[in-house]
């Protein structure tokens, strides 16, 4: 990630136990912009760790990372680690490209995230077909590696 000189290398990133999905983010896509408050998040995907802000003082969980907790305005926080698992909440189906050579069509989903403290993510829905997606379904993370600085949680079919 551009402004982040830890070095860590894809074959030493940590593993959650499921395997690297295939290449969805279209080339002609800018990377993501870290900056001071999200820089933690994306060095914890660089090392396959989905994690989510917690207010230091009301214990309120809070993604996208922000300066302060929504919930008591404090300034104080740390990173909790998920799972990764969760279930879809919405979804839709897009069969316009939003990139140049982009794979079409494809589902954007928000995610909710299992032992999160009720955080919803959006990400892409990956590996099923467009018309096997349904509300409830259950998912799990699988991380999409753009680089060796930068990975981008999506998500499966959970599989059994």
């Amino acid at each position: 990630m551009p402004g982040d000189e830890r070095g860590v290398r894809s074959v030493e990133r940590g593993s959650i136990g499921e395997d690297m999905s295939e290449r969805y983010f279209p080339d002609g896509m800018p990377p993501p912009l870290a900056d001071t408050t999200t820089l933690p998040w994306w060095q914890a995907a660089a090392e396959h760790r989905l994690v989510v802000q917690r207010c230091a003082d009301c214990q309120a969980t809070r993604l996208p990372p922000s300066p302060v907790c929504a919930e008591c305005r404090s300034p104080e926080f740390d990173w909790k680690e998920v799972s990764g698992g969760g279930s879809v909440y919405t979804f839709t189906i897009v069969h316009r490209p939003i990139a140049a050579d982009q794979a079409l069509p494809f589902v954007i989903a928000v995610i909710a995230l299992d032992d999160s403290g009720g955080i919803r993510m959006i990400s892409n829905l990956v590996e099923v077909e467009c018309d096997e997606v349904e509300v409830g379904m259950a998912v799990e993370l699988v991380w999409e590696d753009m680089s060796e600085e930068l990975a981008l949680p999506r998500f499966r079919p959970r599989q059994s």
